[in-house]
């Protein structure tokens, strides 16, 4: 006697769908600190798994050294780009009393175009001006207390991620056999299938996007460099490190390159050349550098890239906006090797490529017949 399936109404299973994505995202709010550094943790475990690998087979180390040398290096490469970047930064303190110069010429320019143009005189605008800044002051103590509260979590945020990334190199046989067998026999082969793809879909788009980075990077200091700009290095550093972010981070490098060239210049024709050579390069790496290095690898479209990055600023800041794009293609990879979910695989995936696989099938298909 066959079992009755109950069919529930579509309000009742709109509730419930409802219910489990308030859920979801409240308990990623609720587990920022323990979620964040975790998946940080098994992207990077999943890029060095190579080379704690080849430590462990061609050189016949304990896989606890190995391990531990993997990370160790990680750590050595990423401090030496802080370090590179803050000597930098130092340079730059150095113009500060330049800064301040173009800063009160632009100011006193925006004063008088203000006054001629909306009849508000300088003394009320610096009354305006005074008042904000007694606003400030009056919030300074709690601003360096959020200051050193940040730091102090990131600090504690890294040193956590490099820990868990250990763990994750370490016992990554026993996640794996972990995943196995919590699923059902049936399900073994779906599960080997979906762990193989995400390692190598990880491993793939994390050395193409640091390969896009210092494409872009190298690209725009030969540029401002040529340009005769001040700081070629160190602005082209920031727009290659900023432009891992989708869309927003290109932004925020344009501005910040602009105001310190305008800065550090004086000269609005060099700083509207800075504009253009950002745009031009921003041009060239979305439709041309992103789609063969990194596009080919994580194939999900615009929309989703975009909502994913909002999706992320909005539950974990910064560091959503990172994982967004690998986390919606880890879930892209899983959507399509599960039926039920294969509709919302489809849509996040670019449509030449479901066009394509839709055509496989029917090819198949018709060879079967």
């Amino acid at each position: 006697m066959q079992a009755m399936v109950k069919s529930y109404p579509f309000y009742v299973k709109l509730t419930c769908v409802l219910l489990s994505i308030i859920a979801i995202c409240y308990i990623a709010i609720f587990t920022k600190e323990i979620l964040s550094p975790l998946i940080f943790s098994c992207l990077f475990s999943m890029v060095l798994l190579p080379l704690a690998t080849f430590f462990e087979n061609k050189l016949k180390f304990p896989r606890s050294v190995a391990a531990i040398i993997s990370v160790l290096l990680l750590l050595s490469a990423i401090v030496l780009l802080l370090y590179f970047i803050g000597t930098q930064v130092g340079k730059l303190a150095n113009d500060w009393p330049q800064f301040q110069h173009q800063l009160n010429i632009t100011i006193d320019k925006m004063q008088d175009w203000i006054e001629s143009t909306m009849n508000i005189n300088a003394k009320k605008q610096l009354t305006y001006v005074h008042e904000a800044t007694n606003k400030l002051l009056s919030s300074s103590t709690v601003f360096a207390t959020a200051t050193l509260l940040s730091l102090s979590s990131t600090l504690l945020f890294l040193v956590f991620t490099f820990i868990y990334t250990f763990f994750f190199l370490f016992y990554r046989r026993l996640i794996k056999r972990f995943l196995l067998i919590v699923f059902l026999e049936e399900n073994k082969t779906i599960v080997t299938d979906v762990i193989e793809n995400v390692q190598y879909m990880i491993r793939k788009y994390i050395i193409g996007l640091f390969s896009e980075m210092a494409i872009v990077t190298a690209v725009v200091c030969l540029a401002f460099w040529a340009l005769g700009v001040k700081y070629a290095i160190l602005l082209g550093l920031i727009t290659g490190i900023l432009n891992i972010i989708p869309y927003l981070g290109i932004f925020v490098a344009m501005i910040l390159s602009v105001l310190i060239t305008f800065a550090t210049a004086s000269i609005l024709s060099k700083t509207l050349l800075v504009f253009i050579t950002i745009v031009i390069v921003h041009l060239i790496d979305s439709n041309i550098l992103l789609p063969v290095i990194v596009g080919s690898k994580v194939r999900i479209n615009a929309l989703v890239t975009v909502l994913g990055v909002i999706i992320g600023e909005m539950l974990w800041g910064i560091s959503g906006m990172f994982l967004s794009i690998p986390v919606f293609a880890v879930l892209k990879i899983i959507f399509d090797r599960i039926e039920s979910f294969k509709p919302w695989g489809m849509l996040m995936g670019e449509e030449a490529e479901e066009l394509e696989i839709l055509e496989k099938k029917r090819s198949l298909k018709n060879k079967t017949i």
